[in-house]
This record gives structure tokens, C-alpha cells and sequence, in this order.
């Protein structure tokens, strides 16, 4: 009954729950409170709640039994994981932060990093060993200034042999020491009796405030007389500074008279649904109006879109960034890098692209991840402004799904490159990212170039028995998030909360 939802959404929870809960401020707040702000976000907002019966609109036939039902919860994450449809399959996506503050420097590409990107890998499902390896390094951190290099392999922290179970805490610290160790792969081509060997080799790297610029690597590459871009991409950080240096980059592409583009998302997580707009409109340039890709919300939220403005559920090609025209280089075609940390928005390029040009994707199959969230803070609608005092609890639950023109979504084991582009970066030999002889990129050069110079051994099985098992980014729970910055109507919201 809708109006026992209005009544609910207007309680004057105060004057009920007597529990409380101190937060980072030590501001002291109630915790059904704050209870009350999850409960309805997540009625109103969750994609999936037409599947959680605690969501329901019915659920509470009086404010008692709703007050009773929050002061259940001792704590709001509690009461957050208890309203996650399927967490370990469907949605693995959505969480709660303490700390909003926190959430929007990430978004602003604010982080604590030593500057060393990593991922962590082990050979066999039955041993819980585990080792890192160095995939990357940011600018001007402790880990440039300690000399770490991509391909560096490190089998322990502190001493600490690195485990499936302990590696998260043990690369958590503010400070700590790499233990390195070696690649042996015993002199043949199989993983079977491949280890890595402890060295005496130790860097001690320390965590500090940084802003990470998602532009790694722009350059411009000769493939047999073609100009080549490069574009190395780890972040749809949608800020105004970013978005602008992404075009000025484009910029450049299009005063070298590219004409094929290498976009390198293999550790990409995602982010702004607003960056991938503008990047694949800086991409092509000829769709403009074009629709880039259409939303799917809750039943509820859907048919308020399409009674009150149907037009904001689709996401189209534009040509200009905040009145800024865009450096389009109307491509036909775009060579696209993949793995498995390709997440969110970097599948949203893949998938919204393809209906209209030629994607050729090479690396592996990424994430599967075709849901976005938005920020829900705790005032009358939902947005930053007025958020309540007390507390800093903020909610990223996942409102929508994405589909590509064709309607095509739930990609849920990734998306895939053709047979002959799958090709696992190998440990072993990892190259130089934006040299033409690292293994992704020269496989999409020699298709530009047609030598065939690059062929792919399809016998070669080297590195399916290692399992990539997890990464840097996964110490942040928001950095695979795909991301909505756009404004919702207040009209709107009102009606789904009222109506």
C-alpha cells in the first residue's frame, strides 16, 4: 500500500528508536536513524527490489512494526547486506561507507596509494599461496622512487608469505616491505612445475595522498606508414579536469591524423557513465544524437521515466563537453585491450560501440559488469544537498542496467574477444605497456599493419592454469563501480516515493 510508504518515509524516526550509534564525527546518532535512511534508498532506488520481499511497499502493515523491524538491525551495514539481492552472484556490486568524504575523493580520483599497481596470482586452486606481480606504476610515488617496475614478482609483505586469505590486510598497511622473488618456470612451457623462488630482494614502499590521472600512457605509433593512437585508460574518473584532458589528448590523436586507435582498458575498472559517453563520442563522432545506450530501472522507477520523460532513460552521442566541441576522430573501427579487471564502464564502451562500428577486442574476457549505482546520501532526496549532519553514511546501491541499442545486457560472465584475439597476458613476459612489442598491443598492430607478425599459438594453454586471483583495486569497494552523475528530477523521485 503505497500510503503506508508515504506515512513510513515521513516518520519521525527520533521519536521511536532509542538505540545509538557513534560515528567518525562522535557525534552521537540514532542507529535506526540512519536505518531508516537505508531502508528508504533501497525501496526507492535499488534496481532489484521488486525481488527483495523486505522492500516490498506492503512490508509493514503499521509504523510500529516498521520501527520494530530497524531496531533489529544493531548496526546500517547490517540492515544494507540483509536488502542485497543474490550478493554472490547477481549482485556483488552495491555497498554502504561511514565516510561519504572518502567516497567523493575517490570519485575525484583522490586515493592512498604507494604508487605500485598490482595483481596477485597463484598455481593451483589447492595451494592458497599467492604472489603479486606489478602491473603498472602511478607518477611520482614511493614506489617510482624505489625503482618498482612493471613485472617485478613479490612473494611476500613484511616477511610475510602472501596467502589467498591474508594478502588484502598485509598490502592494506600504510607502510610496508615487498619481499621479492623470481620466475621459474623450470625450463619448459608448462605451468605445472612453474614456482617462484624467494630472493633476499626487499622495497619498502610508503602510502600517501594522490590523485591519479586515468591517463597513463598517450602516443602515437607508426604501423607501416598508419598513425597509430595509444591510449593506455585506468579510470573513468568523470571529473571536469579529467574529461577535459582526455579530449585535449584526443586532440592530439587528431592533429597527428590517426586513423586506427588502440584503447588499452586492461586494468580499468570503470567509473563515470558520463566519461564513456564522451570517450566513445571522441571515438567516432559521426552518431551524434545517436543513442549510446538505454537504462533499465526498478518496475517502479521505469514506468515513472517513461510516463514523466521516457528521454531520460537514454543515453546518446554528443559532441561537446560542457560547450567544449569535442576532438572526434569518427572512426570505423577501434582496437580495444581487455582482461578481467576490464569492469563497468569499460564494458559499457564495448557494448554501446559495437552496433555501430567495428570493435576488435584483444586480451581476454572482462568483468561482467552492466549495472551502475548512483550516491544516495541521507536527506529529503536523496542528493548531497541537505544531507543530515549527524552522520556520514552514504549508500552506492546499483539503480540501473545498461543496454546497448540492440537491447543487448546482462553480460554476466563478460564480454569476449573472437577466438583468434584471446591472448592472457603472461607473467612471464608482461613487455612495456605502449611498446609496440608488448604482446596486446602488437597483436592489434599487426592486424593494422596486416604482417601477421603477431600470431597467436592457439596450442598454447601457458597461462589457463594460473589464476589471477585478484588486485590493487580491490582494496577500494567502489573501484569496479559504474557510475551515474547525472541529476534525477525531484518530481520524479517524489512521485516514486508518494504516488
Amino acid at each position: 500500500m503505497r500510503y503506508l510508504k508515504a506515512l513510513i518515509v515521513l516518520f519521525i524516526v527520533s521519536s521511536l528508536f532509542t538505540s545509538c550509534f557513534e560515528d567518525n564525527d562522535d557525534n552521537q546518532v540514532s542507529a535506526s536513524q540512519i536505518n531508516d535512511f537505508v531502508w528508504k534508498g533501497m525501496n526507492t532506488f535499488y534496481l532489484y527490489k521488486d525481488e527483495v520481499p523486505d522492500l516490498a511497499n506492503d512490508r509493514f502493515s503499521s509504523d510500529g512494526e516498521y520501527a520494530s523491524y530497524l531496531n533489529s538491525f544493531s548496526k546500517p551495514e547490517d540492515l544494507f547486506e540483509s536488502l542485497i539481492y543474490e550478493p554472490k552472484t547477481v549482485d556483488e556490486f552495491s555497498w554502504i561507507v561511514n565516510d561519504y568524504i572518502a567516497l567523493e575523493q575517490f570519485f575525484s580520483g583522490i586515493i592512498t596509494s604507494n604508487g605500485m599497481e598490482f595483481g596477485i596470482f597463484g598455481f593451483s586452486p589447492t595451494d592458497t599461496n599467492r604472489y603479486g606481480y606489478v602491473r603498472y606504476i602511478l607518477p611520482n610515488t614511493s614506489a617510482t622512487n624505489q625503482d618498482v617496475k612493471r613485472g617485478d614478482i613479490f612473494y611476500g609483505i613484511n616477511g610475510t608469505q602472501l596467502t589467498s586469505e591474508n594478502w588484502r590486510t598485509l598490502t592494506s598497511a600504510d607502510n610496508y616491505t615487498i619481499n621479492l622473488g623470481s620466475y621459474n618456470d623450470n625450463g619448459t612451457p608448462e605451468t605445472t612445475d612453474d614456482s617462484v623462488d624467494n630472493t633476499s630482494k626487499s622495497i619498502s614502499l610508503s602510502k600517501a595522498q594522490y590523485t591519479e590521472n586515468p591517463i597513463l600512457i598517450n602516443k602515437v605509433l607508426d604501423a607501416a606508414g598508419t598513425k597509430v593512437a595509444y591510449l593506455m585508460y585506468n579510470g573513468f574518473t568523470g571529473t571536469d579536469q579529467f574529461n577535459a584532458e582526455l579530449n585535449d589528448a584526443f586532440g592530439t590523436f587528431k592533429s597527428a591524423n590517426a586513423t586506427e586507435l588502440v584503447l588499452d582498458l586492461r586494468y580499468n575498472p570503470g567509473g563515470s557513465v558520463n566519461t564513456a559517453i564522451l570517450l566513445a563520442s571522441m571515438i567516432t563522432g559521426q552518431f551524434t544524437g545517436d543513442v549510446f545506450s538505454t537504462e533499465e530501472w526498478n518496475s517502479e522507477f521505469q514506468q515513472a521515466f517513461e510516463d514523466e520523460n521516457p528521454e531520460l532513460l537514454i543515453n546518446r552521442f554528443v559532441n561537446n563537453n560542457n560547450g567544449v566541441t569535442l576532438n572526434s576522430l569518427n572512426l570505423t573501427r577501434v582496437f580495444i585491450l581487455t582482461t578481467r579487471s576490464s569492469a563497468s564502464a569499460s564494458e559499457l564502451i564495448i557494448n554501446s560501440l559495437e552496433p555501430y562500428i567495428n570493435v576488435v577486442q584483444i586480451g581476454t574476457n572482462t568483468r561482467g559488469k552492466y549495472q551502475a549505482s548512483r550516491t544516495l546520501y541521507d536527506s529529503p532526496n536523496f542528493s548531497r544537498s541537505g544531507a543530515n549532519p549527524s552522520h556520514t553514511y552514504a549508500m552506492q546501491p546499483l539503480i540501473f542496467k545498461s543496454l546497448n541499442v540492440n537491447g543487448k545486457t546482462d553480460y554476466f560472465d563478460g564480454l569476449f574477444p573472437q577466438q583468434n584475439n584471446i591472448l592472457f597476458e603472461s607473467i612471464k613476459n608482461l613487455g612495456v605497456l605502449g611498446d609496440e612489442n608488448e604482446p596486446l598491443l602488437a597483436r592489434a598492430i599487426s592486424i593494422i599493419d596486416g604482417s601477421g607478425k603477431f600470431p597467436i599459438n592457439k596450442s598454447d594453454k601457458t597461462e589457463n592454469r594460473i589464476e589471477i586471483s585478484g588486485n590493487s583495486k580491490d582494496l577500494l569497494p567502489f573501484a569496479n563501480d559504474m557510475y551515474i552523475d547525472k541529476d534525477i528530477p525531484n518530481d520524479l523521485i517524489k512521485r516514486v516515493l508518494f504516488e
